[in-house]
């Protein structure tokens, strides 16, 4: 139940970054494809919500949340690669893949605790903040 989407968003989020426009700074294109491969109907949002509510709450599906992650790390590696002319395993690759999802989780985490707020906002919230370098805490 809680990874039977997991592929398609993979998919969803391969798609949506080969889709970016080149001539947008690299975090807001990120951001626009991270946000597209999340786009649900608004019937599916209550099972997302109990969904990332239980990877949150069991330490086993944490554990396998790593490993699922994995694979969307690297596909924000290759895509990140690919724009900068090096390869996805290298430093700067890895480092904005491990940005991207950290600031993906942020977001759906602060979403599963807000029931109010909207998924979209959050991503772009928390995108926007990554992509101007935290203006916040300077």
């Amino acid at each position: 139940m809680v990874w039977d989407e997991f592929d398609q968003v993979l998919e969803r989020l391969r798609e949506a970054l080969a889709a970016t426009d080149p001539g947008l700074a690299p975090i807001e294109a990120l951001g626009r494809a991270i946000f597209a491969s999340n786009a649900h109907d608004p019937e599916q949002l209550p099972q997302l919500r109990l969904r990332m509510t239980l990877v949150a709450a069991v330490p086993a599906l944490q554990a396998h949340a790593t490993i699922r992650n994995v694979a969307w790390r690297r596909i924000v590696a290759e895509w990140s690669a690919e724009r900068l002319g090096a390869r996805h395993d290298d430093l700067l690759p890895q480092a904005v893949a491990h940005a991207a999802l950290g600031t993906a989780i942020a977001a759906f985490t602060h979403w599963v605790r807000s029931p109010d707020d909207e998924l979209g906002r959050c991503l772009d919230e928390a995108f926007a903040a990554l992509a101007g370098g935290f203006p916040a805490l300077r």
